[in-house]
């Protein structure tokens, strides 16, 4: 009898799986994983965050260019810049301020800063490493040569001929980065890469400064393109180069999934299906159109490339397409600002863009680099 109420003291084990603790059970809720309800309302939450985000970086850029528009050396009102857009008069030396100056400078503002500061995103999602910017594929210094080179043997000084020479030496610049960096077993890595970049930079830079030793009128040409600058926007290719980014643009877009399961690693991207050869190749690819349109319109405008990836970062998480999204809306903001400070920081000249985005920069490359040496995530 006693044996008998053990036995039915003993609980089945039907009873022990459903008991809260048992481990089989607790394994089978991992499996399933949290809620769905709970999982899409935390999606959802997200998606609504970054929207607002983006909205808001949105409504900041139209203020800013807004204020690109009417601010410079004769100041326009709100109220005359809309009418100059709307019903614009040739008479009015307003109107042709705005019109023929003011706004191809706001386009040109408005292409470059989107394509670096998405180019930036690219680059510091391809390498891995967060202090990398698009100049480190040498698009800077093949567009240089390739301006120094044109003003050298042709005696080329003109704005457009200096945006039709730029964009082609940025792309044969970053080719011949990706080859070099690929060469051999191993593929094009993030060190690769990078050491590719540094030494062509290297190279073509000791080049650049040998030309302008020799000739001066070279020296001229490129010491007033190197410094990076809006106002001769209305004489450079813009619609053209407003495609080229375009493109580069949607093909980053396209490589968002694919860049987040590499920043995983090799060999985790791999076994999510990700095809790391390819990937890096369209990376590039649109690395090259986005930063050749940049400095095809802009000249070699300094940090902004690494700025606004990690100020995107900061705004919408470490996804990369959100980012791109975030850093193509900061990117023309900050470039617009800089470029209206310039306006007014010493009237009645101007300070070029890319000396303001440099002194912007150079404190945010030094914190960014501090917050590495400390162990912080950059």
């Amino acid at each position: 009898m006693a044996i008998r109420q053990r036995r039915c003291l003993r609980p089945s084990p039907r009873a022990s799986r459903r008991e809260p603790g048992n481990g089989r059970g607790n394994r089978s809720r991992l499996r399933r994983g949290p809620p769905k309800g709970r999982d899409r309302r935390t999606v959802t939450g997200l998606h609504a965050r970054t929207a607002l985000t983006l909205a808001a970086l949105a409504a900041a850029l139209a203020g800013a260019a807004l204020l690109a528009l009417m601010v410079g050396t004769r100041p326009l009102a709100p109220a005359q810049a809309w009418a100059a857009l709307v019903q614009p008069d040739a008479a009015d030396p307003a109107h042709v301020v705005l019109r023929q100056l003011r706004l191809p400078r706001l386009a040109a503002g408005l292409v470059a800063g989107a394509a670096l500061g998405m180019a930036g995103v690219l680059m510091q999602a391809v390498t891995r490493n967060p202090l990398a910017e698009p100049g480190l594929l040498g698009v800077n210094a093949g567009a240089s040569f390739a301006v120094v080179l044109g003003a050298f043997l042709f005696g080329v000084n003109d704005s457009a001929a200096l945006s039709a020479l730029a964009f082609p030496g940025a792309a044969l610049a970053a080719a011949a980065v990706f080859v070099l960096g690929g060469a051999g077993r191993g593929g094009a890595g993030p060190v690769r890469l990078t050491l590719a970049g540094a030494a062509l930079t290297a190279l073509l830079m000791s080049l650049v400064g040998a030309l302008v030793l020799v000739r001066t009128e070279a020296l001229e040409v490129w010491r007033f393109w190197v410094v990076g600058s809006l106002a001769d926007a209305g004489s450079r290719p813009l619609a053209m180069m407003a495609m080229v980014a375009l493109a580069g643009g949607l093909l980053a877009l396209a490589l968002g999934a694919a860049l987040d399961a590499l920043a995983l690693g090799e060999e985790a991207a791999r076994s999510l299906g990700a095809r790391t050869g390819w990937v890096r190749a369209g990376t590039l690819a649109a690395v090259t159109a986005l930063c050749g349109a940049a400095v095809s319109l802009a000249g070699p405008v300094a940090f902004l490339g690494l700025m606004a990836p990690h100020l995107a970062r900061a705004l919408v998480g470490p996804g990369v397409r959100p980012m791109l999204l975030a850093a193509g809306l900061i990117g023309p903001l900050v470039l617009l600002l800089a470029d209206v400070a310039g306006r007014v920081a010493l009237p009645p000249g101007e300070v070029r863009v890319g000396v303001m985005t440099a002194l912007l920069g150079g404190p945010v490359f030094i914190l960014v680099a501090r917050r590495m040496r400390l162990g912080a995530p950059a």
